[in-house]
């Protein structure tokens, strides 16, 4: 039988890795108590039973360092404006920002970084990372750390850490149902539901609207399954070019749907008039063929890197509180069809 981790042990008593390791050290920052129920824990667990190698300790105050997960070194706009905000709030805490690249999926025998598992950082944050067995492997880190949104395969009582997520079940809601008051009823979703969790309620709250009027979305007018990392225009213009009956709109998870439904309608010269609906998410101003066009929620990028600096910051310095969910809702912006009073 293989000998009890400090994991094990913080497992079985339901407290921190962080702690059990300070109470088996003599390190201030527990209780008395708590330092002699895991040292009990750990006599009975077998922990003591033979020399074991030293397992990594956690940062202390001096020197502090802070790892930026990400999967997408090519990041947009978007992303290092949260990137730069997290730098510029650590870096006034005198805390340093490290980027950490992963790939965009898993391969067997990947290991993460030796910057995240020999002590070199006090915490995590986790931005853009969508492959589950990647996620699985940050979560199992004895670290602090914070996720900026996750996956429906990986939910918050797995992640081990605090999780910010950007609401956008009431905004679709809201933005659906003017849509649907409108005369806009045979309404398509595009974007793929299970990618983040974030995508999963935005579709939501397309479903929501419609249930609150007894009407039900008819699925051939919607792309809600898996697209490729880099074939998202060729399998969007797929769909669209195959639709037996255009819809009255198009509700997508994000702006950088939209751009492409935008692209494909000038590229064929489909509704040059603009009847047809197209609403988006996040206010992304790096598309400029819908920037400023279409209905879309003003996510705010610094707002994001802010607080996410805020929570690894807390973690840090109060290692071993409960963990926190929490959202971040932004202000839809109606423009186009939908501009104006409803």
């Amino acid at each position: 039988m293989s000998k009890p981790t400090m994991q094990d042990i913080a497992d079985a008593l339901s407290t921190s890795r962080i702690s059990v390791w300070k109470a088996l050290n003599n390190r201030p920052g527990v209780s008395d108590a708590l330092r002699r129920q895991i040292q009990a824990k750990a006599e009975e667990m077998g922990y003591f039973q033979s020399a074991r190698p030293a397992e990594p300790a956690p940062q202390t105050r001096h020197g502090r360092s802070v790892a930026v997960v990400v999967c997408r070194p090519e990041s947009s706009v978007f992303w290092m404006q949260i990137i730069h905000q997290i730098a510029k709030d650590l870096s006034a805490k005198g805390v340093n920002l490290m980027y950490t690249y992963l790939p965009t999926s898993y391969k067997e025998g990947f290991a993460l970084p030796a910057s995240l598992t020999d002590g070199s950082v006090e915490g995590i944050i986790v931005l853009n990372v969508y492959c589950p067995p990647l996620l699985q492997m940050l979560a199992d880190l004895p670290l602090p750390k914070v996720y900026l949104d996750t996956i429906p395969a990986l939910p918050f009582s797995r992640l081990h850490g605090d999780l910010l997520l950007i609401e956008g079940r009431e905004q679709v809601r809201q933005i659906t149902g003017r849509l649907l008051d409108k005369g806009h009823t045979r309404l398509g979703f595009l974007g793929d539901v299970a990618y983040a969790q974030t995508n999963t309620e935005r579709y939501r709250g397309f479903l929501d609207a419609h249930a609150e009027r007894g009407l039900t979305p008819d699925p051939d007018l919607c792309l809600t399954g898996p697209l490729g990392l880099r074939t998202h225009y060729e399998e969007i213009s797929y769909f669209l070019e195959h639709m037996k009956t255009r819809p009255d709109g198009f509700v997508c998870v994000s702006d950088y749907i939209a751009h492409f439904i935008q692209r494909y309608f000038e590229e064929h010269g489909i509704d040059p008039e603009g009847r047809i609906a197209l609403t988006g998410f996040d206010n992304n101003s790096e598309y400029l063929n819908i920037a400023d066009r279409i209905t879309t929620v003003d996510v705010r990028p610094k707002t994001l890197g802010a607080r996410l600096a805020v929570k690894i910051l807390f973690l840090m310095e109060h290692p071993g509180m409960s963990q926190e969910v929490s959202y971040v809702s932004s202000e839809i912006l109606y423009r186009g069809l939908l501009a104006g009073k409803k």
